[in-house]
């Protein structure tokens, strides 16, 4: 995991902030806040987590998705009384017992911990082992340019707010939520076998189905158009079956 924390300070930090990001920042009292940055046609820009450091907002995002937010902040920024700096802060995160200073990752409680400091260390636990048993998507991976927020599990991850004023992207959002009911989106499957992230998913007919990228103990992440999941699915020389709502790690 490489990760960049880029400090935001400034008397219109959280203003400027408010209008842009999918959560609603009122969220930062309880600790740390996942969110998301949208193009104004709702498809995602980035992911990461925004957390209170004193009169600051630290902004821990994956590393290569760093210049390309940073660019972006800074256009929308304007003449606001904000201001944006890299940093060298290390993020650490584990699942074992909870380090002082450190803060719950607000994705799902076993997804453990997430330490801001010089020092620290990981634990050693298999992340994508419990990304997979609770289908949650990594930037770079399953969270692509292309994808919208809804179809990757945002609202069940705490990555939305339907009841926050506008930001970039708010429109779409809320209409894919009220108005549509989801044709795709990512889900849990049975993998037998492996295939490379992001293999194509074919049905037994050979239709195109989705694709599959995370695997971890015997069960995959697939995104999927859900009128053709069915058993017995390939993916190269994976069989993929879709796994059932009682089967699933919750």
């Amino acid at each position: 995991m490489t990760r960049k924390i880029i400090e935001i300070t400034g008397s219109e930090t959280e203003h400027f902030l408010q209008g842009l990001v999918t959560s609603d920042l009122s969220g930062l009292e309880h600790g740390l806040l996942y969110t998301a940055m949208l193009t104004p046609q709702g498809k995602y820009l980035a992911d990461f987590f925004l957390v209170r450091q004193g009169e600051a907002i630290w902004l821990d995002v994956d590393e290569s998705l760093a210049p390309s937010l940073l660019k972006r902040l800074s256009m929308y920024k304007l003449r606001a009384d904000v201001t944006l700096t890299e940093t060298d802060i290390q993020v650490y995160r584990g699942t074992g017992p909870t380090p002082e200073s450190a803060f719950a990752d607000p994705r799902h409680p076993d997804l453990g911990w997430r330490l801001y400091g010089s020092e620290g260390g990981d634990d050693g636990t298999d992340f994508d082992l419990i990304r997979v048993a609770h289908c949650i998507p990594e930037s770079g991976i399953e969270l692509t340019p292309d994808t919208f927020i809804l179809e990757a599990g945002f609202d069940r991850l705490g990555g939305v707010d339907f009841r926050k004023g506008c930001y970039v992207g708010q429109e779409v959002t809320a209409r894919m939520r009220h108005k549509t009911e989801l044709r795709k989106g990512l889900t849990l499957v049975a993998v037998h076998g492996t295939a490379p992230v992001g293999t194509p998913i074919t049905t037994a007919e050979g239709k195109p189905a989705g694709t599959l990228f995370t695997q971890a103990g015997g069960r995959g992440i697939a995104y999927l158009r859900f009128d053709r999941a069915a058993p017995s699915m390939q993916a190269g020389d994976a069989r993929v079956d879709p796994l059932q709502v009682d089967e699933r790690v919750e």
